[in-house]
């Protein structure tokens, strides 16, 4: 039975709308969203190694065929996607335990937390465009709550830029999704990438498909990225591994599905604006990156890079770039969400933000040391870590293409995240604890780092954040280590890609 596709997303939905009822009950909450969680790692699993054995799955609902009725699709793209999201949300909420306070907890944090889920797990799996614009909505709306929700200054300040951007692209979508249906007048995804076969990709079919790249880029930050630095820096870190991690992969699974299967008939006009796009976004994410020394903009920048790496394979248009996209889009999705966490326990052990407030923090915090170094090696692409794959597929496909600016431009960009990233690791952890002064409120009552470790959680939640660290480092090691399988399940999502018939004649079928 095929019903099992709608089991990732009802479960978050059932969940958020239960603990709405039980907000100050913070125990049972935690339980919920524990066994919620657990469930739907073994739901993503269960869906990926159908996939695998039975090819692409459709779950029609209210009994009315495609392209009359709403499907939801799970070819292993969107399946492999579905897990990495569980998985690194699990971790986020485990995470969240140990980082959101009370406060917050008691005003709706674990509802928004799930109706989050609810649009990242509904975007990767809806078979309609105008679906996919609600399931946007869905996670939009959850996510101005979670920016929003403990109403510091900092958040104020930037929540503004984060809602006008995002209404601005909600808006366009909307109008997107008219003209197109009014040009070719289905919205089933498979459909339209037929229709549009028949009438060709030109005209005003460009000028759509060019409204929804501006669409989507403005919500996975490529080349439009303005507002992405300052304003993931404004909630809690828990808040900003799920954005990192999730909202930005949804925006450019977005882009993928759109270019790949709806308008993929003119590769030389689109193809070109991506590059262009790709281009500008990992030169000036690796500039950002190494620019700032306050840990969340130097976080946030490396997101753009990742952004930018994923829209170079979708330009290259082979199968070898398809196959470096999604291997590098899980890798993302775990890693990021990682880099975040790991980014709060370090200025929770630091209390600062600013590395130049920083130092000597390997003689009471090593295991965190060492498990940001190895990530920051996976974020690199160093071998055998679970970015290594996915960024020589790329590139390969790069080179193949003859593109090999593009190519080079992604190679100093995976030295630019080296370098801020391994500066954050030498000075944090190897660098001279400075002495505290008067205006630093943070080391007011603070001399030494081990003070520093012991002032920033309880030790319970200390090993609690540390639990949802080391549960993501096997991941992004595991993947790495064990490349070879997991090509097998990448190659098949890739091959989807590359031949968009596959999910057509799945979703079409008589």
């Amino acid at each position: 039975m095929n019903n099992l596709l709608v089991l990732p997303v009802l479960l978050p939905m059932v969940i958020a709308v239960f603990l709405m009822f039980f907000r100050k009950n913070i125990a049972l909450q935690r339980t919920i969203g524990v066994i919620g969680g657990i469930a739907n790692i073994g739901i993503a699993i269960s869906i990926v190694l159908r996939v695998k054995n039975e090819g692409i799955l459709t779950l029609q609902f209210g009994g009315w065929a495609p392209p009359y009725g709403i499907v939801f699709v799970a070819d292993m793209f969107a399946a492999l996607l579905v897990l990495a999201a569980s998985i690194t949300s699990f971790a986020v909420l485990l995470y969240s335990f140990a980082s959101i306070d009370s406060e917050r907890e008691n005003h709706y944090y674990y509802t928004f937390f799930h109706f989050l889920l609810v649009g990242v797990y509904g975007s990767f799996m809806t078979g309609d465009i105008f679906n996919l614009f609600v399931f946007f909505e869905v996670m939009l709306i959850s996510s101005y709550a979670l920016i929003t929700l403990g109403g510091s200054k900092k958040q104020m300040r930037e929540a503004p830029k984060y809602l006008l951007i995002n209404i601005l692209s909600s808006t366009l979508f909307v109008a997107a999704v008219a003209y197109l249906y009014a040009s070719v007048g289905t919205l089933n995804m498979a459909h339209l990438s037929l229709r549009i076969a028949e009438v060709g990709q030109g005209g005003i079919l460009n000028v759509i498909a060019v409204l929804f790249l501006i669409v989507f880029s403005l919500k996975a930050g490529l080349f439009l990225f303005f507002w992405l630095p300052s304003s993931y820096a404004s909630p809690p870190f828990a808040v900003r591994a799920l954005f990192g991690g999730l909202l930005t992969k949804v925006g450019l699974y977005a882009i993928v599905r759109t270019f790949t299967l709806i308008f993929p008939g003119d590769p030389s006009f689109t193809s070109s604006w991506i590059a262009g796009m790709a281009a500008v976004t990992m030169v000036l994410g690796g500039i950002g990156a190494v620019a700032y020394r306050d840990i969340p903009r130097i976080l946030n920048y490396n997101i753009l890079i990742g952004v930018g790496f994923v829209a170079f394979g979708l330009a290259t248009g082979i199968k070898d770039g398809m196959d470096g996209v999604v291997f590098y889009m899980v890798h993302d999705i775990l890693s990021k969400g990682l880099m975040f966490i790991l980014g709060g326990m370090l200025i929770a052990a630091a209390r600062s933000d600013q590395l130049d407030r920083m130092g000597g923090l390997m003689k009471v915090r090593p295991g965190l040391g060492w498990m940001f170094f190895i990530l920051a090696l996976a974020l690199t692409g160093i071998p055998p870590l679970s970015g290594f794959v996915g960024k020589v597929l790329i590139v390969r496909g790069g080179l193949e293409e003859g593109m090999l600016t593009l190519s080079l431009l992604a190679l100093a960009s995976s030295l630019l995240t080296l370098y801020s990233l391994i500066k954050i690791f030498r000075e944090a952890f190897w660098g001279t604890q400075p002495e505290p002064d008067d205006e630093n409120e943070m080391y007011s009552d603070t001399k030494h780092a081990s003070e520093i470790s012991e002032k920033a959680y309880p030790e319970r939640k200390n090993r609690l954040a540390s639990v949802s660290a080391v549960f993501l480092m096997i991941f992004v090691i595991g993947i790495g280590l064990s490349a070879n399988g997991v090509y097998g399940f990448v190659s098949q999502a890739g091959a989807a890609l590359d031949n968009p018939q596959l999910y057509i004649e799945a979703v079409l079928k008589e």
